[in-house]
């Protein structure tokens, strides 16, 4: 059962969605709904198929990537809403939540178990892109009596990030989301997708983007990651720039039992980029656990 601090909101009602996820949501006809909940004085949203989830149906916990928001999972939440109970969550400090953010990832962790408790989500499929990606692994090392599977997309036990675009984003911001945008995405997606990267990326504030990098750029498990109990499934982008595929292949490698799949024609934005190869796999995946893990 959903525990609110007030009544669901319409999504379409608020701004603070990007225009261009707002005008697919209207196009497509989808119902949404957004739910705020206090955790730690600060109120954090997250996007909901359903105020009350069905017991008969897996949970997918959606966690966005650096400067992000919930909305980077719109071809998840659209597609999937029907087969599974989805939640997609922004962290604190970005879209619509309160907070400062974080500048380590298991500060990150923490914050998304005190939703877990908050929301009594009983053992969901941690999904989790870039940033997303890292908290979801930690949280599987520190947690993981509390989840049923996670799956970190374009993520790695270590995700160093360039030192000049951590120093650009303190002296010209608006540059390394540009260039961030070029390489997030395969050349043949860039006309259709680099603008909403843009403008995702430049709702953020800086400094918080800051902070979600450095905290990528400090993540260091790869003697940590064999501790993982949980089925794993990595996913990445074929054509990942930003975290190549490689850093995926050590996750598949070194997690027990880890299932892999590449997702062709996407870079690191995989999940937007061939949602129809992407949500395929993830929904396999999730069908395959065994009936103690699925609820």
């Amino acid at each position: 059962m959903w525990k609110t601090d007030g009544k669901p909101v319409p999504l379409f009602s608020w701004l603070g969605l990007s225009p261009i996820a707002h005008r697919y949501l209207l196009l497509e006809g989808i119902c949404t709904m957004l739910i705020f909940h206090e955790i730690s004085g600060a109120n954090i949203a997250c996007w909901v198929s359903s105020r009350n989830f069905s017991h008969g149906k897996m949970t997918l916990f959606f966690i966005h990537g650096s400067g992000g928001d919930h909305s980077i999972w719109i071809e998840q939440y659209a597609r999937l809403k029907d087969e599974f109970n989805i939640a997609a969550v922004d962290l604190p400090g970005h879209g619509l939540s309160g907070g400062r953010g974080e500048q380590d990832v298991s500060r990150y962790v923490e914050w998304v178990r005190r939703f877990f408790d908050a929301l009594v989500l009983e053992k969901p499929v941690l999904v989790g892109h870039s940033l997303g990606a890292a908290i979801s692994l930690v949280f599987a090392i520190k947690h993981g009596e509390m989840l049923s599977a996670i799956v970190p997309v374009g993520g790695g036990a270590r995700m160093p990030v360039n030192e000049m675009i951590l120093k650009g984003l303190k002296t010209d911001p608006d540059s390394v989301i540009a260039l961030a945008a070029k390489f997030s995405v395969t050349k043949e997606n860039r006309e259709r997708l680099s603008r909403i990267v843009i403008e995702g990326l430049s709702r953020a504030n800086p400094d918080i983007l800051y902070g979600d990098l450095l905290a990528c750029d400090r993540l260091d498990i790869g003697n940590e990651v064999a501790s993982i109990g949980r089925p794993t499934l990595v996913m990445c982008g074929a054509d990942d720039k930003m975290t190549p595929p490689v850093l995926s292949r050590f996750l598949k490698d070194n997690i027990p039992g880890a299932q892999l799949s590449m997702i062709e024609n996407a870079g690191h934005m995989a999940m937007l980029e061939n949602a129809e190869a992407f949500n395929r796999a993830l929904k396999s995946f999730v069908e395959s656990l065994p009936d103690t893990e699925r609820r």
